[in-house]
């Protein structure tokens, strides 16, 4: 069985398998759960009911103050979003529309969003007080940079207390960067590749993406932007929570596309099973399994979208402007795969074995290529379905309207009674063996002109229903025409006509 990228190797300008969206969190070790604050506010002897007043508040103000000197010292406003059809990549698509794509910090925007805090609590049993979790809503700052080497990047900063962070980065976006680096030409629509003049680099620059250097820059925002660790003493650790993998075929144009894509994902919503998606994702269906499968086809604004999900990872296929093919599996918790390393246990011995993995940021690496398995797995079953890529081309063939030297040819209408009769002329079988003239053509219409049975033999070998043979007057059907005449017949007489019939 052939793949898609060896079917389509002509039509195809290159893949790329390359990190999509991540989002990565950023917790303080001794701030991140209440027993932890707890022990902090006791070891500086601050009491547990002055947390508010005399610790959460003045970090509050820190923060705030910090945004503003930033944002000072850009020459920007803090702009400040309240409603929730507002979109923040809606309003910093406009900024960089006006500011460029220079390095920098890009716009500061905030929000009142909800945050997880802590709250006082006395245990009357027990006689203890303490920190105990809970949920609230804190003012949060968006700081929106472009950075020299990720690209377009954000740290969303609440600011109360436990003061965990959110970044966001594109993997497309890091790319590029290096592509322009490494001086390859390329163009990109919105986080997508339409085209590369070298992918076999790309693809090597795409796998050099490493942790520290990712370390690096959040270590580095995180203190521009959220001086508050310098009261912990502590640096932030970072964790995977969402991150995209995609695997690109880059078409050269939109008609060598749709029809594929048409094809096989309506083929990909009725064939995929459930045991189908798990062995995507590397898993296997047992009956401790308590996860939720299924597959769910959602229209988006470039085109459909059929996603297969298990629980908290996905296997998905789009098509991007109608000039890319993209399988990107998602995970919203990569603990959900497993592969082998040293497990570390409780009495200090170490074995290897195979183990959940782990949600820090140095699992890039190991996590790059479980999921291109599952998008290589995926790729190999959307090739296993039938492809009927041809026949949609054919199909657009015969029904367009082509021009011929200035002249509109209108296309076949195979379910207008007069053109069936055409039709249905020239698939006699007499005409297989001497070829079909204007004459033979005559005795089946008589009723029409010698001009428009002229007429009639352009437009049927200008759309490709008959050839003509050599420098003489005779014309044959081709294969193309010779199946859509009988499937039209077929359709009329044993399917539209009976059914039709039934109905009254």
């Amino acid at each position: 069985m052939k793949s898609l990228t060896e079917c389509y190797q002509a039509d195809l300008l290159g893949v790329l398998s390359c990190y999509d969206r991540m989002i990565i969190t950023g917790t303080l070790p001794g701030a991140c759960y209440a027993g932890g604050m707890t022990s902090f506010l006791n070891f500086r002897h601050i009491k547990i009911f002055d947390y508010a007043k005399v610790f959460a508040d003045p970090r509050r103000d820190h923060i705030r103050q910090c945004a503003h000197e930033l944002a000072d010292a850009h020459g920007l406003t803090i702009e400040h979003v309240n409603k929730p059809n507002i979109r923040k990549e809606d309003l910093i698509a406009k900024v960089i529309a006006r500011r460029g794509k220079h390095p920098g910090l890009v716009h500061i925007l905030s929000a009142m969003e909800a945050c997880s805090a802590y709250k006082p609590w006395h245990d009357k049993l027990t006689h203890k007080t303490f920190l105990r979790p809970t949920q609230g809503k804190c003012l949060h700052y968006y700081f929106y940079f472009i950075d020299e080497e990720v690209g377009l990047c954000y740290l969303r900063v609440p600011t109360w207390c436990p003061f965990r962070l959110q970044f966001y980065c594109n993997g497309h976006s890091w790319l590029e960067t290096k592509l322009v680096a490494n001086g390859i030409g390329y163009a990109m629509a919105d986080n997508a590749f339409i085209r590369i003049d070298d992918f076999a680099r790309a693809q090597s620059l795409s796998d050099q993406l490493k942790p520290d250097d990712l370390h690096r820059i959040l270590d580095r925002y995180a203190k521009m932007c959220c001086p508050v660790q310098e009261v912990f003493q502590q640096q932030y650790h970072w964790s995977l929570m969402q991150t995209e993998y995609s695997t690109d075929l880059v078409f050269r144009s939109e008609e060598a596309l749709n029809p594929l894509y048409e094809g096989i994902f309506r083929q990909a919503v009725i064939a995929v099973k459930a045991e189908q998606v798990s062995s995507f994702l590397g898993k296997k269906v047992t009956p401790q399994l308590a996860q939720e499968l299924g597959t769910r086809l959602s229209t988006r604004i470039e085109g459909t979208c059929v996603k297969h999900y298990m629980g908290s990872a996905s296997v998905k296929i789009y098509n991007k402007f109608k000039r890319v093919l993209r399988i990107e599996t998602t995970s919203n918790d990569v603990s959900f795969f497993k592969h082998h390393r040293k497990v570390e246990h409780r009495d200090g011995s170490v074995t290897r074995e195979l183990a959940s993995l782990k949600k820090s940021i140095y699992s890039l690496i190991d996590l790059r290529e479980i999921l291109l398995g599952c998008n290589s797995r995926y790729l190999e079953f959307l090739s296993s379905l039938d492809d009927y890529s041809d026949g949609h081309r054919a199909l657009q063939k015969l029904t367009e309207t082509k021009t011929d030297h200035g002249i509109h040819i209108r296309g076949f209408n195979f379910f207008d009674a007069s053109e069936q009769k055409l039709l249905r002329a020239i698939q006699r079988p007499e005409f297989n063996i001497r070829g079909l003239r204007r004459a033979d053509l005559k005795k089946q219409l008589p009723s029409a002109s010698s001009g428009k049975l002229s007429r009639y033999l352009k437009r049927l070998r200008i759309l490709g229903l008959i050839k003509r043979v050599g420098k003489t007057y005779h014309y044959y059907l081709t294969h193309i025409g010779r199946a859509a005449i009988a499937t039209c017949e077929k359709l009329t007489e044993f399917t539209i006509v009976q059914t039709l019939a039934t109905a009254r």
